[in-house]
Order: C-alpha cells, then sequence, then structure tokens
C-alpha cells in the first residue's frame, strides 16, 4: 500500500554532546509503540558496543514510526537520530540532505553550546524547517526562558514556542509529536516519474551482503527491480526492500518521500558511493542529484600492528572497518622500527581512537599508533608543491624552500571564570584571536589556530581547564607559512622514523627535551651507555644518557693486590666498548606507545 507524500514526514535531531538526542528517540520510539515495551532499552539507535559505553552516538541511523495524529490521520515519520561530535559533522551534513526537517534540542540547564551552532548551520544550509525543543526542563538548574533568549540571541532563530520537554521522564512527548506533523513539511515527489533515489549510507552485514541506506524522491522501488548507479554505471538487481522499525522490517516498495533501504548482493561498499544516485536500467533518470562534499581527512597516523605476524588481520579488518566508514582513509607503509602497518586518515582524534577501539575489539588485534600529525605543504626551490602526511618522509631542507601548516577557525563557549584560562591556553597553542562577545554570563571566543597543535591534547587540556564547562568547535580554514621543523629522535645514534614529529621551531627544545625525559624512563637499560637525543637536521636540541648496567666482575676477587681488580675492570671496559660498537637496542612496544602519549 502506497503513503500519500502529504503524511509523510522526515526530520533528524540535531544537538551538542549530551543534550539528550537519543533519548528524545527513545521516547518518540516508545510513545508511538514503534518497538514492544519488553523490547525497549535506552539509546535504541545507538547499536555498536563503544556508542554505549562512551554514551556518544557515532553513526547516525534511522527508525521509521507510525503515527496517528490529534486529527486523526494516519502519519509516517522517518527519523535520523545524528552525532553531535565535532568530528562526525560530516555524518551530520549527509544526513541533513535527506530529510526536510529537524528537532534542534537544546539543554534548558546548559544553554547553546559550539556544537549546537555547528549542527544548526548544517540544517540551515539544508534548508530545514526548524522546531526548538528545549530538553531537561524538570532539572533544577533549568532555565527555559533564558535559553530560549540566547537561542535567539546567538543563533537567530525565533524561540518563543519553544517545546519544553523532559526526554528522560517522557513530559512534553505528545506535543513533540503533533508539531512534528503540523510545523515540518512534507515532502514533495512523482510516484509516475522515472525512479531517483540517494543513496544515504551503506554498511555491510555478513548475512545480506551490503544494505544501502535511500531516500526516494520520485518514482517507485519495487523488489526484484534491477537499479543503476549513475556515479559508478553498476547495475544491480533488488533483492530486498524494507525499512527500519528500528530492526530491519521488508516491505513490498517504497514510493516518494520514503526512508527505507535495499539490498541487492552486493559485495563492496566501494561499490556504493554515498551521495550517489540509483535509478532504474530501464527509463532512468540521467539526472544526478546534488551530492554530498567527500570527507577530508584532518589527522593521520600509522596503525602497526604489535605482532608482525598479525598484518594480513589487520589488513583485512581496515578494509572491513573502510566499508561502513566512508570518512576513513587508508594507504600501506612500512617502518624500520614498526615494521609493516597502514597509515589511516581521520577526521578527528576521537575518530581515531574510536577506530582504534573498533578493531582491538572487534577483530582482536594489538595496534601501535604512531604520533597523529596532519598534511603539511612543502613548497620545493624548484616551485613543485609536495604533500606531507609522515613527518619521516620530510625531503632534505636544502631543497625546500618554505613550509605551510593547516590553520582551523576555532570557537570555544566558555563560562566567564573561566575565560583567562582558555584564552592562556590558545596563546600557548600560538593561537591568534580574531573575536571575543558574550552571550548572557558566557563568552564566545573564536581564535585562528594551527592544527597540528590541536590534534594532540588541546581538548582534553581544554577540558581540564574549564571544570568540563568549555564546548569547542572547528572548521579548517586555509594554509599558512610558519617556521616549522622536522624534530627526530635518535637512540644510541640511530633515527627512529615512528617518533619523528613536525614542531614549531620555538618549541622544538622543550617537545624534544620532554620526549627524550620519557624514554628514558622507559627504554630497559642495556650493557652499555645508551645516549637518547633530540635532533633537528644535525643539530642535537636536548639528549638524555641511559647508564649501562653493571655487573661486578671483582665480586670473586678475594683478597691479593690491588692490579688484579683493575685488570678485570679494564678487560671489562675493553668489552664494553665492543659492545657499545655493534650494540642493538631493543625498544619495548611499550615504550612507542607511552613515548607518542603526548602530556
Amino acid at each position: 500500500m502506497m503513503i500519500k507524500t502529504s503524511n509523510i514526514r522526515n526530520f533528524s535531531i540535531v544537538a551538542h554532546i549530551d543534550h539528550g538526542k537519543s533519548t528524545l528517540a527513545d521516547r518518540l520510539i516508545q510513545q508511538t509503540g514503534t518497538v514492544a515495551e519488553r523490547d525497549m532499552e535506552a539509546q535504541m539507535l545507538d547499536t555498536m558496543d563503544i556508542e554505549r559505553e562512551r554514551g556518544i552516538t557515532i553513526k547516525a541511523n534511522s527508525v521509521r514510526i507510525e503515527y496517528r495524529a490529534r486529527d486523526g490521520e494516519d502519519y509516517v515519520l522517518n527519523l535520523i537520530d545524528t552525532p553531535g561530535h565535532v568530528d562526525f559533522a560530516y555524518e551530520v551534513s549527509r544526513s541533513m540532505r535527506a530529510v526536510e526537517g529537524s528537532l534542534l534540542v537544546v539543554d534548558a540547564s546548559q544553554g547553546v553550546e559550539a556544537q549546537t551552532l555547528a549542527n544548526v548551520y548544517h540544517a540551515i544550509d539544508a534548508d530545514h524547517e526548524i522546531v526548538t525543543v528545549l530538553n531537561k526542563v524538570d532539572l533544577p538548574a533549568a532555565e527555559p526562558d533564558r535559553v530560549a533568549q540566547q537561542i535567539e540571541d546567538v543563533i537567530g532563530i525565533d524561540a518563543t514556542d519553544a517545546i519544553h520537554i523532559s526526554a528522560k521522564t517522557g513530559l512534553g512527548i505528545p506535543d513533540v509529536l503533533e508539531r512534528i506533523v503540523t510545523s515540518l513539511p512534507a515532502p514533495d515527489g512523482d510516484p509516475n516519474g522515472p525512479l531517483k533515489a540517494m543513496l544515504v549510507d551503506s554498511w555491510y552485514d555478513p548475512y545480506l551482503g551490503v544494505v544501502v541506506l535511500i531516500r526516494i524522491h520520485d518514482g517507485i522501488l519495487r523488489k526484484g527491480d534491477r537499479i543503476k548507479m549513475l556515479n559508478t554505471n553498476a547495475i544491480y538487481q533488488v533483492d530486498r526492500v524494507g525499512v527500519f522499525k528500528p530492526q530491519m522490517e521488508p516491505i513490498d516498495s517504497l514510493g516518494p518521500g520514503e526512508l527505507g533501504f535495499l539490498t541487492a548482493s552486493i559485495k563492496q561498499v566501494r561499490d556504493t558511493r554515498v551521495g550517489d544516485t540509483i535509478t532504474h536500467e530501464k527509463n532512468g533518470t540521467t539526472i544526478t542529484l546534488p551530492g554530498f562534499q567527500p570527507s577530508q581527512p584532518v589527522v593521520f597516523c600509522g596503525l602497526f600492528p604489535v605482532d608482525n605476524s598479525e598484518f594480513e588481520d589487520l589488513r583485512e579488518s581496515i578494509e572491513k572497518l573502510a566499508l561502513n566508514d566512508a570518512s576513513f582513509s587508508f594507504e600501506m607503509e612500512t617502518s624500520a622500527a614498526l615494521g609493516f602497518g597502514f597509515r589511516c586518515g581521520f577526521l578527528g582524534l576521537l575518530h581515531l581512537e574510536v577506530v582504534r577501539d573498533r578493531i582491538e575489539r572487534e577483530y582482536g588485534i594489538e595496534l601501535i599508533t604512531t604520533a597523529p600529525s596532519v598534511i603539511y605543504h612543502i613548497h620545493m626551490k624548484d616551485q613543485n608543491v609536495i604533500k606531507l602526511h609522515n613527518p619521516a618522509d620530510m625531503p632534505d631542507l636544502t631543497y625546500v624552500d618554505h613550509i605551510e601548516e593547516p590553520r582551523i577557525k576555532a570557537t570555544i563557549l566558555v563560562p566567564d571564570n573561566y575565560l583567562g584560562d582558555v584564552l592562556k591556553l590558545c596563546q600557548d597553542r600560538r593561537g591568534i584571536q580574531l573575536d571575543l562577545t558574550y552571550a548572557g554570563s558566557r563568552a564566545m571566543v573564536v581564535y585562528d589556530l594551527p592544527l597540528n597543535e590541536v590534534v594532540f591534547d588541546f581538548y582534553d587540556r581544554l577540558k581540564s581547564v574549564t571544570k568540563g564547562y568549555a564546548s569547542f568547535d572547528y572548521q579548517l580554514e586555509n594554509y599558512r607559512q610558519d617556521f616549522l621543523v622536522k624534530m627526530q629522535i635518535m637512540v644510541n645514534d640511530e633515527p627512529v622514523d615512528a617518533l619523528s614529529t613536525m614542531v614549531h621551531r620555538d618549541r622544538a627544545e622543550s617537545r624534544g627535551r620532554a620526549m627524550c625525559e620519557k624514554l628514558k624512563d622507559l627504554i630497559p637499560r642495556h650493557m652499555f651507555k645508551i645516549p637518547i637525543q633530540a635532533a633537528i637536521g644535525g643539530r642535537i636540541i636536548a639528549r638524555e644518557t641511559l647508564s649501562a648496567m653493571r655487573k661486578d666482575v671483582t665480586a670473586k676477587c678475594y683478597g691479593g693486590d690491588v692490579t688484579r681488580k683493575k685488570k678485570l675492570l679494564e678487560k671489562q671496559k675493553a668489552g664494553k666498548k665492543k659492545m657499545r660498537q655493534f650494540g642493538r637496542v631493543d625498544i619495548p612496544q611499550e615504550a612507542f606507545i607511552s613515548a607518542l602519549k603526548m602530556d
């Protein structure tokens, strides 16, 4: 049975981290009886273990809700729950293109945060109708009137008729459902036109092959149809068509305005490009829908197996992960210290952590992660420009004209009493202040910061100096020339490529000294002295010496002349010298892992 497009509403929920998106989605599912009461559990749409443990949403998930409105009409609501974290903004912008409206959820005690702004702008860019929802009004600290005013001042959206709810207790949920039906627009589409569907997301299922999440714009998709992907020109036969409730439920056909899934025995997720247009093989459309910008990796790091024999398993697990995560890129690399591994690109540090945790958890492979780095533009004297992903590949400086690094525009919202600490932190990280405004008692600081200072531990430092009250969002701005150098760590006069990093010249000595001190505690002592040095080119900028483990050769020397002892000690000295010449230092894997964790 086809549903009238006028009775369909497609919407997403956008908010800052922890403002209650997933809990609101749970209440909407519960209120409409989409899932039986006995099957309900918290965070229904967060399906990965890691999402539940960390309490964050990583993948945008969809669900179809059937709702009978107060006017007696039956409606179908398609909801997409989106992530709130800055690293997964790509998932948010992608979901926005599949729906017509958004629920903006703001915590009535915390107010507008940095990610609230970023995610609302995604919705405004996608031309959405926005319904404002104030959550957590049951908390003693809630100030719904102040927050409504703040939404108007900071974002510029009318919040006079914002719905007051508590997603935890279920207060105000019927009003939200009613407002979705009355305020959000119905999708438009022609059921008799040629099939035009957008590929919103795809992931690999071990039993069904690739599952493709689609949004139908025109035409009707039925089970058994032969379809064509316009980007790749691949042709498939549809095995099943269905919707998420949140479990997969097969149906006969999907019509205009509907969100659902199809499977077609597709083997590789690479064949299903996110943002592609799907049409029928015969009498299909030739017009492609406006797709999404492909995501640009921002942070790069090497992933190596602790046990080199697990390299093939690592390759397989990374390939499978890349199937489900369009924003993750990888290529093979080798390192003298760590063996074979992969250089991987991520959207941010949380994304890196999540991917690493998933590989270790889902595939049981222990990993070493090298120091995260960003892409530098190396301008050579012969006018060529090289993109440098790995500091170990830095060309000879005599051929380099200058180096440019990526800069970001960071927006930080912070309570007034922590403002000084935040400004100091940004200045310490070579930041340039662009703007400082107030929204109520909270300051909004805009800074121009170098990305390589942010990827290490900026977010953690920001949270600790503001007791967790600051919120942070950034976007890439441009590349700018600066005085950057490659710092190498040498152990026993041999460079350790896995520990080389790009640093600003003014910071190099303190960073080098810290690294050497750390390694001195981490490398076990050998039978000979080991120098640990930080170097820029041929110049040593920091050094620590790990003293030798000494065997007492005179222990069995009882009595007699002192020359006997001297003879034994001289003999030991000569042996040490020989060892020193041929001595190889074994650096344990733990030392790499600990040394790369920046303090």
